[in-house]
This record gives C-alpha cells, sequence and structure tokens, in this order.
C-alpha cells in the first residue's frame, strides 16, 4: 500500500514538474535555429564566478557557455530557465525582457555553495 501511495506521488509530481516546464518564459531558447550575435562566458571556480555582473542586450540572440575552472559546479538562471554543467555547457538564448537575473551555482559544491551567486542584467 505504502509503495502505491509513492508512486502515485512521483507521478503527481513528475506531471507538475513537466507542467511548469512547459509555461512561457522570458527567454526562447534555441539549440541552433538561431545564430548567436553575441557570447557570454561564465566561468567558474570553488565559491565564485568569474564577474559578480554580466550584461547582455534584449532581444539579442546570445550563447551562454559555462566552464568550470575549479571545482564541481554548474549554473542555473531561473528566470531565464537556464541551466548548463559539465554535460551542457552551452545554449542560445533571446532575453525577451530587461532586467535583473540571478545566477547561482546549480551543483553542491561544498560549504561556500550558498553563497555562490552573480547576476544576469539584461538591458
Amino acid at each position: 500500500m505504502r509503495k502505491a501511495i509513492a508512486l502515485l506521488m512521483l507521478c503527481v509530481l513528475l506531471t507538475l514538474a513537466s507542467a511548469c516546464s512547459s509555461s512561457s518564459n522570458s527567454a526562447a531558447s534555441t539549440k541552433a535555429q538561431v545564430k548567436p550575435e553575441a557570447e557570454l562566458i561564465i566561468e567558474a571556480v570553488n565559491y565564485e564566478f568569474d564577474q559578480k555582473e554580466y550584461h547582455v542586450k534584449k532581444d539579442v540572440p546570445v550563447q551562454i557557455t559555462f566552464k568550470n575552472v575549479e571545482g564541481n559546479h554548474g549554473i542555473l538562471i531561473p528566470g531565464l530557465r537556464v541551466q548548463l554543467s559539465g554535460k551542457e555547457d552551452s545554449v542560445v538564448i533571446i532575453p525577451k525582457e530587461a532586467g535583473n537575473y540571478e545566477i547561482a551555482c546549480s551543483i553542491m559544491c561544498g560549504s561556500g555553495h550558498g553563497t555562490m551567486v552573480s547576476t544576469l542584467i539584461v538591458e
């Protein structure tokens, strides 16, 4: 009985996660459909990114590339629905809304993980 309830709850969570991922967002992610006009490289070392702020232009296709220089890290930009790590280290997006977007480390990397944040500014 417990297994059945756990399986049912897992199915509900997967359904909710699937529904959330299909909602509209403020950036259009592409694979090879759009040629980037700009490039942004974000490098990570233990407990920090190489810059406190990164700047890109609104409505300009930008290729975001993540480089893990030291330690085991990834990046997550929830407001633009971007997640990169060693497996998928680059994506082309077109930011549709100006604003500030938090960049955070997406892989638990140790005691400084919680403070490993930066800002992406879409102008």
